[in-house]
């Protein structure tokens, strides 16, 4: 027992303590214990194991009061995050955290979408899967903003290869050197009217391709994981195992080892350092449950509770020798909040196709890689960096009698026979790392459990409402040289955080003075710390992040357990 502030604290001791079990945290977990590390794995939320904690998996609309939406009450319990982006019904909502219970300060519009229990938000993503290129690490060293990465495409692309292999992939090789490929599943189909779009997109605009979505869903069984049944009831948690998540893939594996502790209902409240050897020696928790305070030892930490809160875990971590929150020599950290904008596109119908339809649910759409900046060809006078499409069509079903005046039998017969065909692209941009851009600690509030809550002060900027625009009317042209009519643009306006790829606020550097972390993703000043969620990311491409995590995440364990049997850390 250790005194803290007149406290008995518990004290343990391991040799690795990861923080966080979403996608990235489940990855240190599975490598530290396949090296054979004794590993500590703390989640602040509640335990959820695979298959027998997916409460929904199996139900239909029918099976809920109303078909799956929440109710009023359900509503005010999440206060601002699921119910304002429309997302999170009945079937999904106690996979994401409620803003009640974990309030923060929007100093500017942002929405912060959480997923406290084991596996995070590996339940819920999106499972888009792609691969970062060149193009992307050595952007702010060629246009000048943001620091330069410590690392390169060649450092990471065997740790692509290693975790594709594991975590099941599906898609088709299109050997874009600014969109590399990966080890791919066989890919799923596109439909009718996606064939009919990229046959139109690809023979009308050079240099433009249409693609099914990279994503981490199997099409063949591997690894004693089923493949995809095309349900895309995702969200609510695969009893196939059949897209990635740490509950189905990661932790098992981690478990298997027998070197795995999991401690759910445990919220970090701050790494430990010792002024006198130079280096972090554990963490703070705060039992979420019973409001026990305990402290638990390792030799190297891994945050992995996704970008922002990691951050605020290190800005929380005060000593002699960091008053200003742990490894923030530099003053960046909590700065550069990045996030890729959202719901910027266009709609449109076409003709014809009537005689065709699709099988299943196919729980993944298509893509259109950037095709923007990419040299001086193609190179923008109006923006810096690029954007992506993703996607998809479909035929309405009953759905399009709701709010009809229309009544009668021949109204309803027509409803159960499908309707016209629809296509839709929505963008996805790339924002710039700024420095104003950022989250601070709030000591003057807490939480339900004393702990202080964060600021967040982000907004778009002027290159990403240009590419917004560019977007736009870029999707529009596309459908309209595709033949499809009744097209719709759209734009929702969506503030940072709704595309729930949030990054930064810790990045990763070559100078001390301008990062917080190395090329291996250490704390500069603290290297048995690592930090290999969306925090360590120094600027953010305009593709899907999650497959850069676990490539970082795999090659930062393998440093780190390298590193410890040197004695370097």
């Amino acid at each position: 027992m250790a005194n803290i502030n007149g406290k008995a604290v518990q004290q343990h001791t391991y040799d690795a303590i990861v923080v966080g079990s979403g996608i990235s945290g489940g990855w240190a977990a599975k490598e530290l214990c396949e090296k054979g590390l004794k590993t500590l794995v703390l989640e602040r939320g509640r335990m959820v194991k695979h298959v027998q904690d997916y409460p929904t998996m199996t139900k239909d609309p029918w099976d809920y009061e109303l078909r799956g939406a929440l109710e009023h009450e359900e509503k005010q319990k999440h206060a601002s995050s699921i119910t304002r982006v429309g997302w999170g019904g009945a079937d999904t909502e106690h996979f994401f955290a409620n803003d009640k219970d974990n309030p923060y300060t929007e100093i500017k519009p942002f929405i912060w979408i959480r997923g406290h229990q084991v596996g995070g938000r590996s339940l819920t993503w999106g499972k888009q899967t792609y691969r970062w290129s060149d193009l992307d690490f050595e952007a702010n060293a060629k246009d000048g903003h943001g620091v330069d990465w410590p690392i390169r495409y060649k450092d990471i692309e065997p740790w692509y290869t290693y975790v594709e292999k594991f975590a099941g992939i599906s898609g088709e090789a299109l050997g874009l050197p600014h969109l590399p490929d990966s080890h791919f599943l066989p890919p799923m189909e596109l439909n009718c009217v996606e064939k009919h779009a990229k046959k139109n997109i690809e023979e009308k605009f050079e240099g433009r391709h249409l693609i099914i979505g990279r994503c981490a869903h199997l099409t063949k069984p591997i690894n004693s994981r089923g493949k995809c049944q095309f349900r895309n009831r995702c969200s609510r948690g695969c009893p196939y195992g059949a897209y990635f998540s740490s509950n189905a893939v990661t932790l098992p594996a981690a478990e298997k080892t027998g070197n795995l502790t999991m401690r759910p209902n445990s919220i970090v409240s701050s790494i430990i350092y010792d002024d006198e050897k130079g280096k972090a020696t554990g963490v703070r928790i705060v039992d979420s449950e019973t409001m026990e305070e305990m402290e638990y030892y390792a030799k190297i930490i891994f945050c992995n509770a996704s970008a922002i809160s990691s951050t605020k875990i290190l800005l929380n971590s005060k000593s002699d020798r960091f008053p200003d929150g742990l490894g923030n020599d530099s003053g960046e950290l909590g700065h550069n909040l990045m996030d890729h904008t959202y719901k910027v596109g266009a709609m449109g119908s076409i003709e014809g196709f009537e005689d065709q339809y699709y099988s299943g649910r196919r729980p993944n759409g298509i893509y259109i890689p950037r095709y923007v900046n990419l040299d001086e060809k193609t190179k923008s006078d109006s923006f810096l960096r690029g954007f992506g499409y993703q996607g998809g069509a479909g035929r309405s079903n009953w759905g399009s009698g709701i709010n009809s005046d229309n009544f009668g039998g021949d109204f309803k017969d027509k409803l159960f026979k499908p309707g016209p065909w629809g296509f839709f692209i929505t963008g996805f941009a790339e924002c710039l790392p700024y420095h104003e851009n950022k989250v601070t600690l709030n000591s003057d509030l807490k939480d339900k459990w004393g702990q202080p809550i964060l600021n967040i002060d982000c907004e778009f900027k002027e290159n990403e409402l240009r590419m917004n625009d560019q977007i736009k009317s870029d999707a529009v042209d596309m459908l309209e040289k595709s033949g499809f009519k009744d097209i719709l643009p759209f734009d929702n306006e969506s503030p940072p955080g709704h595309g729930i790829h949030e990054m930064g606020t810790a990045r990763m550097g070559k100078d001390p003075k301008t990062s917080v972390l190395n090329g291996f993703n250490q704390v500069h000043a603290a290297k048995n710390v690592f930090v290999t969620d969306g925090a360590c990311m120094t600027s953010s491409s305009c593709v899907n992040p999650s497959l850069t995590y676990m490539a970082i995440t795999a090659r930062a364990a393998d440093h780190a357990v390298k590193e410890l049997k040197r004695q370097n850390i």
